[in-house]
């Protein structure tokens, strides 16, 4: 059985949505044990964002935060699984390799269990997503949605390189008017010691995408978070036999979080500002919540 809904929605007062489909750790019944021992720690989570962002309370912005990993369905990928980098490595929406190559799954996800997830997991996160952003625009006149995800620095089996400390995407401008991305950017390349990119290797996911549409008064943007920028090291470990129930987790660092809670907190209200300067006619706040 799956628990509905296999979301944390938390309605906020301001024009902005931040979004964390990454971020889940659940798995349903019967599929741990069926994990590769690469990936029964679930390796590929976007380990401990909605602490990093703790300030989105006290801003008023609305959450949606997804319970289930990625692994069981992938919320940032299309239903119909077509490749959003044509040509790259990349991963799809039920992830056969983890980021660095090794399987998932001893015992991969059956059909019917495809089927499952994506209907009663990945369909009811967008429904509850798209329904959030309606009721934003309509009470404010437009809406703002912050993918929010993170990655290691370095793996190249998906990236040459270090990737840099701050990966913003617009879908080379679909999804966010280019002046808004460009606010943001600069908000970004602003940060002391952080290095920062518009639309590189990381452009922006399904979501983004998908319901960033400046025409219909919907600006998205992504942010893909070096996790060398906010999580502790730790020393590798050698994989289980069988994976820990609950997986084990890295953790924050203290003093690292401190330093970079401010700029996140400042690329969204840049985000903010910008697009309330590209809708002067609309209302900066609606009734509150």
């Amino acid at each position: 059985m799956i628990p509905d809904p296999p979301y944390v929605l938390t309605p906020g007062r301001i024009p902005l949505l931040v979004s964390f489909p990454h971020v889940g750790t659940a798995l349903p019944p019967g599929l741990a044990e069926r994990l590769s021992p690469q990936a029964g720690t679930l390796p590929d989570t976007d380990w401990l964002l909605p602490d990093l962002y703790d300030f989105l309370h006290a801003m008023g912005a609305s959450r949606i935060v997804a319970r289930y990993s990625r692994y069981v369905v992938d919320l940032n990928r299309p239903a119909t699984d077509e490749s959003l980098y044509p040509g790259q490595t990349t991963t799809g929406l039920f992830p056969a390799e983890t980021f660095d190559g090794g399987p998932v799954w001893r015992i991969p996800l059956t059909a019917a269990e495809k089927t499952a997830h994506r209907e009663r997991i990945w369909a009811p996160y967008h429904a509850a997503l798209a329904a959030e952003l309606q009721r934003i625009r309509a009470a404010h006149g437009y809406a703002l949605l912050w993918d929010a995800h993170s990655i290691a620095p370095v793996l190249p089996r998906l990236f040459p390189g270090r990737l840099p400390d701050l990966n913003l995407g617009s879908n080379d401008g679909r999804a966010c008017p280019p002046a808004v991305a460009a606010a943001v950017l600069d908000a970004a390349r602003s940060a002391a010691g952080m290095t920062a990119v518009l639309d590189g290797r990381f452009k922006g996911g399904h979501i983004t995408r998908s319901y960033g549409q400046p025409a219909q008064g919907v600006h998205a943007l992504q942010l893909e978070l070096s996790q060398a920028t906010h999580l502790a090291p730790r020393p590798a470990a050698a994989p289980a036999a069988v994976p820990p129930d609950p997986p084990l987790t890295p953790a924050l660092d203290p003093a690292a979080t401190a330093g970079l809670r401010p700029v996140l907190r400042r690329l969204l209200e840049t985000f903010l500002a910008a697009a309330a300067a590209h809708h002067p006619a609309a209302p900066l706040t609606g009734p509150r919540q």
